[in-house]
């Protein structure tokens, strides 16, 4: 809807809203309502029968009655408790044919209407009612511009600030709240931090609307500032937005710090800040992101112990948390306990077993959902398809439905067979088709870098360069004793540095003694083969693998998670330490789960 058309209120105002046929309004009455004409009940009696109405055909008995004493035409009261009662009780075509029937109807009256229809989210229509509100002469209060900013498009509502000075309602604090809810839904956290900043006071909803906009927007130290100013005011909405926004920003760590805070205020003071559904929904993506499996498996605890509603959400996320953080067999049980399970919680458990490598029970678990009537979703297919990506079964992805997902794949297996020339084919059609990240560079570049082509990975550099694509740093994390362990290539920060970096040698001692050669033909730069043997020697997953060996008993499963594809030579290295060790290692990069043992991985070498 144009801006314009709010801001100049004498001119023409936009088609109405249409005309409903005026609803078929009741012209007689029911004896339960309106006994022998000498016992007809009075004008407040109607009203309050009116205001504790709990069904249409209640309703219209009572309008029945009004109508046969014609008291609409002299209590204006009656109409309006009519009309807004149609509408509370989603007859809005009754609300609306009540309304225009009301003679010279008041500023209430206009907002009831207005609100009815914005409520719904007919929009256009409300702010059409508002311009002929206006025509009338009859000018809006707070409640009118409340009842249309809520949920208002961006636009109209830019639009509507205008009116909300001139008419001198800017310093109301609902209404200002109201508008910096839709700055914030509109993008426009410039606007939306003005008007907050400029609020001669504020109050719950509007602090927690300031904190949704920035959170939403990434500006996760502005909205934690304002979190954090708002101390005994708190509430579980605030929390959860605040632990969400971590969470939906990749900073899963400090959103998982925040719900331990969150759990110590609820124990400290009362049950406000008890967390719901919500927060369980965020603190579990957060899990699956860390793969931490023993954090997801006690928030799953305080889930089952603290009443937490465990509807199909929660239970896919919990399907989604397990199978992220390796602990499939969990993620089963869950599955198999889901009364009514929708579309979603079939691609969860699909995808889970695909990730893992384990395609027999995809494609069988895919048959059930069919057998079950469930239809797929492109998800579902996308399920599938890496199923058979991750198994290299690509006779089987071609009878189900070829797909875009495949190509990243088969750049993979360019990279693996060292095919710069075709690798270079495929970027190319990822690149077209807006398929792209900069693990697609990164692929190409390593062929190149293999084949000892420097000119080639310049250029490739460039044009990430031109394209504003930036390498994403390798980071790999282990859970020790609840508690989530980072780690970047070359990482001196830990306080175990020294400890880890003896077994690293340690480890280096043990693979070449089983005849391990570095895979130094992946280094990226022009170096020397010391340099480059140096360089693999300190990757992030091999940092965090030597952590583990180091604070876990012997013979313990270790879990590691990446935030890129596993290297070349870090897989041979998993491979090699979990035959060496008689440790399981389970590692899980960005694209699949490698379950390494004995000497071998479950990817086949394939991934």
């Amino acid at each position: 809807m144009p801006s314009t058309f709010l801001l100049t209120p004498t001119q023409p105002p936009p088609p109405p809203p249409p005309k409903h046929s005026p609803a078929k309004l009741p012209t007689t009455t029911s004896s339960a309502v309106a006994p022998p004409t000498t016992h007809f009940p009075s004008a407040d009696k109607l009203a309050l029968l009116i205001d504790n109405v709990k069904s249409v055909h209640h309703l219209r008995e009572i309008h029945a009655a009004v109508l046969r004493r014609g008291l609409e035409r002299h209590h204006s009261i009656l109409a309006f408790k009519l009309q807004r009662s149609y509408s509370s009780l989603g007859h809005l075509h009754h609300s609306l044919s009540v309304f225009n029937l009301t003679p010279d109807p008041t500023v209430f009256s206009w907002t009831a209407i207005i609100y009815a229809h914005a409520h719904r989210g007919l929009f256009h229509h409300s702010l059409a009612l508002y311009s002929q509100m206006l025509q009338t002469s009859v000018q809006p209060n707070n409640f009118t511009f409340s009842s249309l900013l809520k949920g208002l498009p961006f636009e109209p509502a830019v639009a509507l600030h205008c009116h909300v000075i001139k008419f001198g309602f800017c310093n109301d604090l609902y209404i200002t709240t109201c508008l910096v809810d839709a700055y914030a839904r509109g993008g426009d956290v410039v606007s939306a931090q003005k008007l907050f900043d400029e609020m001669p006071e504020r109050s719950l909803v509007s602090i927690t609307a300031m904190i949704t906009c920035y959170a939403k927007h990434g500006k996760l130290a502005e909205a934690r500032k304002v979190f954090d100013e708002m101390e005994e005011e708190r509430d579980v909405v605030c929390w959860n937005v605040m632990i969400d926004g971590y969470t939906q920003h990749g900073l899963p760590n400090e959103a998982l710090l925040l719900f331990r805070k969150m759990l110590a205020e609820e124990k400290r003071k009362n049950s406000k800040v008890r967390p719901n559904e919500v927060t369980v929904l965020a603190v579990l993506s957060s899990c699956g992101q860390l793969g931490a499996l023993e954090s997801g498996r006690w928030v799953h605890s305080y889930i089952k112990n603290n009443g937490v509603q465990v509807n199909v959400q929660v239970a896919t996320a919990l399907i989604d948390m397990y199978c992220k953080c390796g602990g499939l067999e969990d993620a089963r049980k869950v599955f198999d306990g889901i009364n009514g399970k929708d579309v979603v919680a079939w691609n969860s458990m699909i995808m889970g077993y695909a990730i893992h490598g384990f395609c027999e029970e995809a494609f069988r678990l895919f048959d059930e959902m069919h057998g079950m009537g469930v239809s797929p979703t492109d998800i579902t297919f996308i399920a599938v398809l890496s199923a058979c990506g991750h198994s290299g079964l690509v006779a089987k992805g071609w009878e189900i439905d070829p797909d875009p997902v495949l190509w990243g794949t088969l750049l993979w297996a360019c990279r693996l067979h060292n095919n710069a020339s075709l690798g270079e084919e495929v970027v190319e059609f990822i690149v077209s088709h807006n398929l792209a990240n900069s693990g697609t560079y990164v692929l190409l570049s390593n062929m190149y870098a293999a084949a000892g082509d420097w000119e080639g990975v310049a250029k490739i550099r460039s044009r990430m360069k031109d394209c504003g694509v930036e390498k994403e740093p390798g980071c790999s994390s282990i859970e020790v004793n609840n508690k989530v362990h980072e780690f970047l290539a070359g990482d001196l920060r830990h306080p175990k540095s020294k400890e880890i970096y003896l077994m690293l040698e340690e480890m280096n001692c043990w693979l070449k003694a089983k005849g391990y050669t570095p895979k130094t033909d992946i280094i990226l730069h022009d170096l020397g083969e010391q340099q480059k043997e140096q360089s693999l020697e300190v990757h992030s997953e091999k940092l965090a693998l030597a952590f583990g060996l180091i604070s876990t008993r012997p013979g313990t499963p270790i879990k590691i998670v990446k935030n890129l594809r596993v290297c070349l030579d870090c897989h041979a290295v998993m491979k090699m330490m979990s035959k060496i060790t008689g440790r399981k290692i389970v590692m899980r990069d960005r694209n699949r789960f490698h379950h390494f043992e004995n000497g071998s991985c479950s990817c086949g070498d394939f991934w």
